[in-house]
C-alpha cells in the first residue's frame, strides 16, 4: 500500500495539486473583477478552509489509519488551537470594538475588569502561537498516557474522546469562563498589525496554510516509512505481538496520539483567520465524527487519501447546502454508509479494471509465502 500510494504518479499528483493550489491566490490579486482569470475572493476562503480541513484529516489518518486508534475527539484538539489563535486576533482589535475598550466586547458585557491568568500575554503573537501547540500538545499527552497505561482501546477509548470532547464544548459554552460563550471569538480586524480583510493578507494565510499542509504530508509521510511508522502499524495489527517481542506500545502510542492533536492545533489556529469566528460549536461531537468521515471516504491509512476525502465531502457539503440545505445530514449518511459496505479502502481504494491487484513487491512476497 505505501509503495502505491507514494510512487511517481502519486508525487505528481501532490506537485500538480500544490502548482495548483498556489496560483489561486495569485490570479485573485492579478487579474480584475470580471477577468475570465479573476479567482473571486471567496474562493481563496473556501479553499483555505477545505486546507484546513484537509490538515486535521491527515492528522486523524495518522492515529486511527496506521496505528488503529479511532478518535472521536480530534474536534476539540482543533478548536482549541483555533482559540489560543482567536484571543491573539481579538486583542489585537485594540480599542476598536463597541464598548471602546482594551478589553474584548464580551468581557465588558460580562463585567470583566482584567483579562483571567490563563489569556495574559496572550497579546503577544509568538506566544499564542506557543500556545496553539502547547495546550492540545499537553491536554492530549495527559489524557493519552492515563489513557494507554490502563489499556483502554477500541470503541471504549472512542466513547471517551467523545464524552472529553462533550465536556469541553459544554465548558466553553459558559458565559463565564472567559472563552466568549455562545458566540465565542469574531470581529477580527487585524493580524500582525495586517488588515486581515485584505486581498494581500488573506493570500498569505492561504499559502502559510498550503504550506503547513504540504508540510504535514511530508512529515506524515517519513514517519509511516520509516521503522517507527512499521512499529505503529504493528500496535494497529497485533499490539499484543508487538509487546511478546520487547516493545511498549505505551510511547509509541502516546507519540503519534500527541502529534496528531498538535496537527489539529495548528489546523485550528489557521481556520480561524480565514473564515472569521471559532465558538464551542468547533469542538462538538459532530465535528469529530464528520472528520472520521472524511477520512474513510478518502482511504483509511493511506494520507493522500485525507486530504483527498476532506476536499470532496467539504465540497459537497458547500453545494449541498447550497442547493439542498434540509438534504446534506442525509446525504453524509448515505455517503458513510455506502463507503462502509462498498469502497471500506476509500477512493484511492479503487482499482480500475485490468490494473494488476497488488505490486511486484507484494506478489514476490506471496510467493515465497505460499
Amino acid at each position: 500500500m505505501t509503495t502505491s500510494l507514494f510512487s511517481r504518479p502519486a508525487w505528481c499528483a501532490v506537485a500538480g495539486f500544490t502548482l495548483l493550489a498556489a496560483l489561486l491566490p495569485a490570479l485573485n490579486l492579478a487579474f480584475p473583477a470580471g477577468h475570465a482569470l479573476h479567482v473571486p475572493g471567496y474562493m481563496i476562503a473556501l479553499v483555505g478552509k477545505f486546507m484546513c480541513y484537509a490538515l486535521a484529516a491527515l492528522a486523524l489518518d495518522l492515529v486511527w489509519g496506521y496505528t488503529g486508534i479511532l478518535s472521536l475527539g480530534h474536534g476539540l484538539f482543533f478548536a482549541l488551537g483555533g482559540y489560543a489563535h482567536g484571543m491573539y486576533l481579538m486583542r489585537a482589535i485594540g480599542r476598536e470594538g463597541v464598548y471602546q475598550s482594551t478589553l474584548p466586547d464580551f468581557m465588558v458585557f460580562l463585567d470583566w475588569k482584567e483579562y483571567p491568568w490563563y489569556w495574559a500575554m496572550t497579546d503577544s503573537f509568538w506566544y499564542c502561537l506557543a500556545l496553539v501547540i502547547l495546550v492540545p500538545g499537553v491536554l492530549a499527552f495527559v489524557f493519552g498516557y492515563f489513557a494507554f497505561r490502563s489499556r483502554i482501546k477500541g470503541v471504549y477509548f472512542s466513547i471517551i474522546t467523545q464524552a472529553l470532547t462533550y465536556a469541553a464544548m459544554l465548558l466553553f459554552f459558559r458565559n463565564d469562563t472567559g472563552f466568549g460563550g455562545n458566540n465565542g471569538f469574531t470581529d477580527f480586524k487585524r493580524i500582525l498589525g495586517y488588515g486581515i480583510t485584505a486581498p494581500g493578507t488573506k493570500a498569505v494565510l492561504y499559502l502559510v496554510t498550503l504550506a503547513c499542509l504540504l508540510g504535514a504530508l511530508l512529515l506524515c509521510r517519513w514517519i509511516v516509512t520509516t521503522r517507527l511508522g512499521r512499529v505503529l502499524q504493528a500496535v494497529r495489527d497485533s499490539e499484543s505481538r508487538l509487546m511478546f517481542i520487547g516493545y511498549n506500545p505505551l510511547w509509541f502510542k502516546l507519540f503519534v496520539w500527541t502529534l496528531s492533536a498538535i496537527l489539529c492545533g495548528i489546523a485550528g489556529a489557521l481556520y480561524v483567520p480565514q473564515v472569521g469566528i471559532i465558538n464551542p460549536s468547533e469542538m462538538s461531537p459532530a465535528n469529530s465524527i464528520e472528520m472520521v468521515i472524511w477520512v474513510a471516504v478518502g482511504g483509511r491509512g493511506t494520507l493522500l487519501g485525507a486530504i483527498l476525502g476532506a476536499f470532496t465531502v467539504n465540497g459537497l457539503k458547500s453545494w449541498f447546502t447550497a442547493a439542498f440545505p434540509d438534504l446534506w445530514l442525509f446525504a453524509l449518511g448515505m455517503l458513510f454508509i455506502l463507503v462502509t459496505l462498498l469502497m471500506q479502502k476509500g477512493m484511492l481504494g479503487l482499482r480500475l479494471p485490468g490494473r494488476r491487484a497488488a505490486p511486484k513487491e507484494e506478489k514476490k512476497e506471496l510467493e515465497k509465502a505460499a
